[in-house]
Parts: C-alpha cells; structure tokens; sequence
C-alpha cells in the first residue's frame, strides 16, 4: 500500500513537473516571438534614419518587436526574421540605404511611389536572393540599371526567387544585356515592368528565353530602338505585352502571333511599318490592341472577328485602307473602337455595328467611308460618344438616335447630310447630349429660325454647338435663346442675314462664338457685351466644364489650322464676329468683357466705307477707286482732323469708344506742333528699355494701329493690354486702364513713380506712363510668351511645352518676384490677385509677376480694406471672406494655388471626377489623404521620373493652402525650399549630362 502511494505521489510530483517546464517552455516560446532578429530590427532603424521623412515619419522606435512595426512582417522561424516591407505612398526620400542589404531573408520590398532616388545599392539582387516581388515604382532612382552588370563579374550562378519586378517611372537609363547578373538567374520571372525610365538599345527579348513563365512584359515610355525581336515569340505564357512610345521601327514579327494566351498587344506611337498579318487572328484571347500612331498600311485583316474578346481596338493615325472587314461585328465585347485618320472606305451599311451592345465609343473619322448613315448604329445602346466627321456620308438623321440614351458627344462635321431641320427636331431631344458638330453638311439649306421650332426643353445639356461652313440660309435662329447650357456657338462660314440678336448676351454659359464670314449688317448691340461668362471672371470659373469623350478640333475664325481640344475649358473665350456687313460703333460696354481674350471686329468707320460691296463690282466702284487714289492725301488730312476734333468732344470715359473708332487710313507722317507734342510726350522712367528719343502719344497710337483689337493681347480687372511696335522695331505692352479713378492726375503720377521704383528680375518692368485726353495709361516691357494661364489652359500645345524644369523654374521665379514686393520694397506692396494670368512669361519663359500695384492707382481708398471681396474665385483665401484684408499671408496662399495649378495642370475651379470637389485646393488635399498622389499631377509630368522634386513642391504648396494664415510659411521661406528644389533638379541634370559624356 505504501509503495502504491508513493508511486501515486511520484506520478503527481511529475505530472506537476512537467505541466511547470511546458509552461515555462510556452512563456519563453512567446518571449522569443516577442523579438525580432536584432540584427534586422538594426538595419530597419538606420534604413528609417535615412528614408524617414519629417512631413510624415514613420513611427517606428526601438522597441525588441519590430515585427509589429508599420510596413513590417516577419517569418514563423524562431529567429523572427525580416520578411517584408510594404511602405507604398509614405513620402519616403533619399537614397536607399544599403542597410537593406542586411535583410537577407527579405522576400517582398514595396517601396512604390515614394521620393526615392539615387543608385540602387551594389549587389543588391545578388544579396536579397530570396525577393519575390520587387516594387520600386513611381521614385526617382536614377543612374545605370542593374541590368547592367554582366554575369561574369559575379561568381554565383544560383536561380534567384524573383517572380515580380516593377521598376516603372524612375530615371534608370542604359541597356539591359542578354548577360545581365540579375536576368541570368530569374528563371521564375513572371512579372517585369520597366516603363517609364529612359532605357536604351534594343528590346530584350532575350529575357523570354531565360524566363519563359512570364505574363507581363511592359517596355513602353523608354527609348528603346531597332526592331521588334522574334524571341519575343519564345514567352509563350504572356498575357500583357507593352512597348509603346519608343523608336521601334520594321515589321511587327509574326512570332508575336504564336503568343495566344495574349491580353493585351501594345504597341503605339513608335514607326511600325508593314501590314498586321492575318495570323493575328490566332490571338483569341486579346482584350486590347492598341496599334495608333504608326506608319501601318494595307488591309484590317478580314478575319478579325475571330478576335471576339476584344474589348478595346484603336489603330487610329496609320495608313490602312480598305474597308472596315464585316467580320468585325463579331466582337460583339468591343467597348472602344477607334479608326480615325486613315484611309478607310466603303460603306458603313455593310458593318452590323447592332451587335456592338457594348460599345461606348465609336470613332471613324477622317476616312473616306460613303453611302447613308449606318443606321444599325442606333442599336448601341451603350454609346456616350461617336465621331463621324471627315468622310463622305450622305442621308439623313434619323428618330433612332433617340434610342441611344446615353450619348453625349456627337459629331458627323464635314460630310454630305441633308435636312438640318429634321435633324435639329429630333437632336434636341437627345438629354444627355453635350457636344454637337454638325459643320460642312446641309449645304445651301435654310435653318430654321422661328423659336417655337424647339421645344422649351429642347437640349438641356448641350455646351459645345457646331454649324459653320454650310452656306445655311436665313437669320440667327431665335430657338438658340432656348439654350442655357451652351459654352460655344459657332455659326461661322454660313449665309446668314439680318442683325445680330442682342438676347445672345442672355446665355449664362456662353463664351466662345463665332459668327465671323456671314452677310449679317446692322450694329453691334450692347446686349451682346452683358455675357455673364465674359464679363466675371468667377462666373467664368464657376462653371462646370466636362472633359470631352473625344478630342475636338477648332480653327478659330478660320484662319489658323486645326487646333485639338480634350477639355472644354482649354478654349480661349472669345468673340468673332468679323467678315460680315455689320456698321455703327462699337459698344463702349465692351470694355466690361474682362474674360474676353479674344475679339475679332471688322466694322468700317466711315458710311462710304459701307457702301463698297466686293461681290458686286462695277464700272463705278473701278472709277471711285481712281479717284480715291487723287484725293487720297487730301481725304487722309480731312479724316486726321476729324479725329482730332472728336478727340476734344470725348469724355474721359468714352476714350476706348473713340480710339477703337480710329480709321486705319489715318496718317501719322503728320508731325505734331510743338504744344501737342508737350501734352503728349510719355514720360519714362531711367530704367526703361526704350532706347530712343522722346515717345509721344502719337508713336503709341502708331505702334498699336490706334488701340486695335488685333493687337489685344490681355484683358483683366484694370483694363486692356495692347502691343504696340514702335519704329525702331521695339515692343512694348500698353495697358490702357479702367476704372474709376480714384485720384487726381498729380497724386497718379506721384503713385505711379513709387511703382516704378519696385525693381526686380521676377517683376514686370513699368517703364513710363502718360494721361492724354483723361485716357491713363502704363507702358510696360513686352513679354513675348504671354501669360502662365495661357500656357498651361488655352494653348492645346501649350502644357505639353511646359516640362518639369520650366514649370519648377517658373514657380521660383514668380516666388522671387513676390518676396521682393513683401520684404525688399518699401513700401511693402500686397499684390491681392496672384493667378496665373498674372505670371507672364518671356521667350525663354522666365517668370514675371505682373498688375502688382495697380488696386492703388484704382479706387486707392479701397486698397487695404475693402468691401468687395478681392482676388479671383479660386484663388481667394478663405480669410477674405471673412475680414476683407488684403495680406500677405494671403498672397501666399494665392501662390500656393498656382503652384497646384503646374503640378496638376488644372484650373483652380474645375470639375474633376463626378461628386468631387471643383475647388483644387480641397480637391488635392482629399486625394492626398486617400493616398493617390499620382491622379494629383499633370499625367505630362507623370512619365518624365521627377516625382521627387513634384512631391516636395506639392509639400510646400499645400503649406501655402493652409486654411490657417499663421500656418503659412512666409514668401521668403517658399522661394528658399524652391531654391533647394530646383538645386537639386540642376544637379540631377549635371550627372545625366556628365554620364552621358562618359
């Protein structure tokens, strides 16, 4: 019994036993779990010193567990080891350390769209051979590719874990060899993405040989050249083929047609030649072809539609010809189909575009396609936009469109369509209908005019609205009152009669129009001039413009070539209303147009003038013109001092009236007396450019064709700019103000010499001024790049001009500028209205800041405090409505707004995607929190690798946007961290440029 119990006591003690050391075993397991490697946790902090950025910091400290840290996982082994950092959008900067080296068990490193730059360190595949998914993407490392390094250099020929790499949008440069270190020992590759750097030589095709599981291989935006390699045909695996935008040229190989598990087969904007061989019918699986912009010809292979996955087809700006193959509507997944300039033909009847349900836009423009509209057309339910524009269709519009709910771009310009009317009776039930082109059709037909044609809710969305060229017949149809949402009008090039209606200057939206090349007489009438869009510059603003589906093409006034618009708002506001029968005076409220950029009049000044009708010469016009020849001295003197006598009758406020009513037959060889020349001198300060003798009124009269709208070249708050030419072939820009005056001429002069004391190579200069005739007006030097607002909003071609060098130099520039007039300039000068149409830009597009100081010579009891809000919608700062004082700290965030306008390529009021804000400022914010820094930039800048200095100016503006003023950095702070940028960007330059020498 004794024996059982003490076996029964010893069985408990080791029951006990063993429950304490598995406890304890369990405490320690955890304890252990609780650390990190310590040698990985070492290397995180220094990789953290060195990448961390102060705006936003990783919150990583020296706890044992750096498992738990932010972007940081680790394995299940007992030494806890590093296995991942996922840190994509974290504002990281600097080079990358090389402690990472140190992370031997690294196996996923996602760095993506951060400020990284520098080389990638030395060895870096050949130490971390355990990565499996590589994403660098959207940094700025720069220097030689590792590609670069050969094998033979590197002993190891072990196969690397590598199965993803993203190397996309940095400035790696350089070729990638067929013995790279790295490429020899990926056999696992699948996913290897190098678009947007500046690579060079050939394609690698190689890579297909060495990888053949891959499924993406994207070589487009780099600088790749020759032709297109038959290896390619080797990754017999590949979904996703890119190599577009580089300098490849020859024939696409017929290789490419063995890769039928194809997606997607990229190839835009390089020189390929040749036909697309039928064997690329084999590629069942394609979504997107994406061949535009090529050198292609002969036929669209006839079998295509076997290809019935297709989603997207776009081989728009080629040579093809033919027809469009029948077989196409077997595609019945197309969503975008895009042909354009080519040279197509054939009928459209014969393609059954019904079976298309899912296509949402249809181009087809610039061919030669005949016969009537294809009506199966009308069965795409789901079309937004179709563009048939530049062929030879014939027929009518017919009620089907109706059935298409959803279109909103529609444009079939340059065609042989008939019956206008019928076609605007059913249009204009179209709702969501917002562009329509309907030019060079309905030839010698006579539009409708009465305004119960239409009905009271006849197009409620249409903004852009086109009939030009059509020799129409008839007046300026009363129905087009009925139209509140329309921004552009064009009637030009038609046969139309009778005045023009002053209810035009009712439409709330309206901007754009051009009546210019008809028969129409009569006066211009005032009514026109009270456009609301052109008269405020924030009702302007406030509007919301929709991008367009598919770009427009615009001459304006026809005497320009064809100019490409994607946005709405790119197109300048303007008024032409030229080449027709108008007479009378101009309207003085024309001067209330402070939007207006554009302004073509053609309005004779004198009665006989209007009597001359070149479409009927005659025996007597051919005898009044001989005679006109005898009496041309004595006619000029009578007209020279009628000028000068209505001169003298002109009140002060009537003097852009009269000057604008100069006939341009007046002479000016008449010299002045000596009295007139007095009154009349233009007085300039010791600074100015101008190298010649005295400048009087009558030269400025002379150089800008007596104040003529052709030679506007600015409008805004205070008056009219003008260029003006003077003899010697000096130019200068005179801005005739407006306004109420608020002070006596003395007082003006004395103002106006304090100005001209504000010095600096960011300001516009001022360099004279004079009063004549109660007229007062300011003689600046001549900026032949226009203004910043131009650039970047007007000009189609202007953004693309404006690379990140120039854009950041501009920034810095106009900052410079402005800390001059708030710290350097006594007095002090706020400038209340930073924009960019303030910015102007000279030929080699140094920024200068112009109208600084001109509220002083307006209304100067208004200067400081006001009771009108000051500045312009979207550039306000938020205080203002609140205190109505102009600052300083608010001319920072005015800044800040234009420096977000370069970086965006937005304007500060702009609709951007459907129930978002307008406003850019909150716009860029909400996108920043969200953690797409990518949709904030100019997709122009995106592809050029400078997401680093873009990424610390979008800092500094968004300090300058604070809604608190006392958060603002002051202007002077600004221009220093500029400075810095733009350093930075020079020294990146040097080394390119130093590289490329080597």
């Amino acid at each position: 019994m004794i024996d059982k119990k003490m076996r029964s006591k010893s069985i408990g003690l080791l029951v006990i036993l063993i429950y304490y050391v598995l406890s304890l075993s369990v405490f320690f397991l955890k304890v252990t779990e609780a650390v990190c490697n310590l040698q990985d946790r070492d290397s995180l902090l220094l990789f953290s010193i060195n990448v961390s950025s102060p705006l936003s910091p990783l919150h990583w400290n020296s706890s044992t567990d750096c498992c738990s840290w932010e972007g940081i996982s680790c394995d299940n082994s007992p030494q806890n080891r590093v296995t991942a950092i996922l840190l994509p959008s974290r504002g990281l900067s600097g080079p990358l350390p090389s402690s990472v080296l140190n992370l031997r068990r690294l196996s996923q490193l996602n760095l993506s769209h951060n400020r990284l730059s520098g080389p990638l360190p030395q060895g870096f595949f050949s130490v971390l051979d355990q990565l499996t998914v590589l994403d660098l993407s959207y940094n700025s490392f720069n220097g030689k590719s590792p590609f670069e390094q050969s094998s033979s250099t590197n002993g190891s020929n072990q196969s690397l874990q590598i199965q993803t790499v993203d190397l996309s949008s940095n400035l790696l440069q350089g070729d990638i060899i067929s013995d790279s270190v790295f490429l020899q020992r990926a056999l696992r590759l699948t996913s290897f993405n190098v678009s947007n750097n500046s690579f060079t030589g050939p394609l690698p095709s190689f890579i297909c040989k060495i990888s053949p599981q891959l499924t993406k291989l994207d070589f487009s935006h780099n600088k790749f050249t020759g032709v297109i390699s038959q290896g390619l045909g080797r990754c017999s695996r590949l979904r996703v083929l890119r190599a577009g935008f580089n300098d490849l040229f020859g024939e696409i190989p017929k290789e490419i047609y063995n890769l039928t598990n194809l997606e997607e087969l990229r190839l835009p904007a390089n020189h390929l030649s040749g036909k697309i061989d039928d064997e690329i019918t084999r590629l069942t699986k394609l979504t997107c072809l994406d061949l535009y912009f090529n050198q292609l010809q002969g036929e669209i292979p006839k079998d295509i539609g076997k290809l019935v996955n297709l989603r997207k087809l776009q081989l728009h700006i080629n040579n093809f010809t033919g027809s469009v193959p029948i077989s196409l509507a077997n595609c019945t997944k197309l969503v975008k189909l895009n042909l354009r300039v080519n040279n197509l033909g054939g009928a459209l009847s014969n393609v059954d575009f019904s079976r298309f349900q899912s296509l949402s836009i249809l181009d087809l423009g610039n061919n030669s396609f005949t016969g009537d509209f294809p009506s199966t057309v009308y069965s795409c339910k789901n079309l937004t936009a179709m563009r048939f524009a530049g062929n030879k269709l014939t027929g009518q519009i017919s009620p089907q469109v109706l059935e298409l709910k959803s279109l909103s771009f529609f444009t079939f310009s340059q065609n042989q369509m008939t019956n206008i009317t019928g076609a605007l009776s059913i249009l204009q039930h179209c709702r969501k209908l917002s562009t329509l082109i309907m030019a060079r059709n309905f030839y010698d037909e006579t539009i409708p005019s009465n305004e119960d044609f239409l009905d009271s809710d006849a197009f409620p969305k249409l903004q852009i609205f086109g009939t030009g060229g059509s020799r129409l017949r008839g007046v300026i149809p009363a129905w087009l009152i009925k139209l509140k949402s329309v921004e552009l009008m064009d009637l030009s090039q038609n046969q139309l009669e009778g005045s023009i209606p002053g209810w035009l200057g009712t439409l709330p939206n309206l901007f754009y129009l051009d009546l210019s090349s008809n028969f129409l007489t009569g006066e211009l009438p005032k009514e026109l001039f009270q456009l609301s869009a052109l008269r405020s510059q924030n009702v302007y603003d406030a509007t919301e413009r929709s991008y367009l589906e598919l770009p427009v093409f615009v001459s304006p006034n026809n005497i320009t070539s064809n100019q490409q618009y994607n946005q709405i708002s790119s197109l300048p506001p303007a008024i032409y209303v030229n080449k027709n029968n108008l007479n009378g005076t101009i309207p003085v409220e024309i001067g209330q147009l402070k939007v207006l950029l554009v302004l073509e009049l053609q309005i004779p000044t004198q009665p006989a003038s209007t009597e001359m009708n070149k479409e009927k010469v005659n025996i007597k016009l051919i005898v009044g013109v001989v005679i006109g020849i005898f009496f041309a001295i004595g006619l000029i003197m009578v007209m020279f001092a009628l000028w000068v006598m209505v001169k003298k009758r002109v009140n002060p406020g009537d003097s852009e009236l009269a000057e604008l009513e100069i006939s341009s037959h007046a002479s000016y060889s008449e010299v002045p007396t000596d009295s007139e020349k007095d009154i009349s001198l233009v007085l300039l300060f010791g600074n100015s450019r101008y190298d010649g003798k005295d400048l009087t009124i009558f030269e400025l009269l002379k150089a800008t064709d007596n104040f003529s709208q052709a030679n506007i070249i600015g409008c805004g708050g205070f008056g009219l700019v003008y260029k003006a030419t003077l003899d010697n072939g000096t130019k200068l820009a005179v801005k005739k103000l407006t306004g109420d005056y608020g002070m006596m001429e003395k007082e003006f002069k004395a103002e106006v010499e304090v100005l001209s004391r504000a010095k600096h190579e960011n300001l516009v200069d001022l360099q004279g001024y004079c009063i004549h005739d109660g007229a007062r007006i300011l003689i600046y030097s001549f900026m032949e790049n226009g203004s910043l607002d131009y650039w970047l909003h007007e000009n189609p071609e202007g953004p693309a001009q404006l690379d990140w060098p120039k854009r950041l130099h501009i920034m810095r520039g106009a900052s410079s500028g402005l800390a001059y007039m708030h710290e350097v300039c006594e007095p002090h000068i706020v400038h209340r209205d930073i924009k960019s149409s303030n910015i102007l830009l000279d030929g080699s597009f140094k920024a200068y800041l112009g109208d600084f100081g001109l509220s002083r010579l307006i209304l100067p009891y208004r200067t400081h405090v006001t009771t009108e809000l000051v500045g312009t919608l979207g550039y306000i700062p938020p205080e203002y409505g609140q205190a109505w004082v102009a600052t300083l700290r608010g001319d920072v965030y005015s800044f800040g707004v234009v420096m977000l306008e370069l970086l965006t390529g937005k304007r500060p009021m702009e609709v951007f995607k459907p129930k978002v804000s307008r406003e850019i400022v909150a716009w860029v914010h909400q996108t920043r929190k969200d953690g797409t820094l990518k949709e904030v930039f100019d997709p122009l800048l995106r592809e050029t690798g400078n997401e680093r200095e873009m990424l610390r100016v979008l800092d500094i503006a968004c300090m300058c946007v604070n809604q608190n003023p006392m958060r603002r950095p002051n202007i002077q702070q600004v221009v220093d961290w500029l400075n810095d940028v733009e350093a930075q960007n020079t020294n990146q330059s040097n080394r390119e440029e130093e590289t490329k020498e080597e």
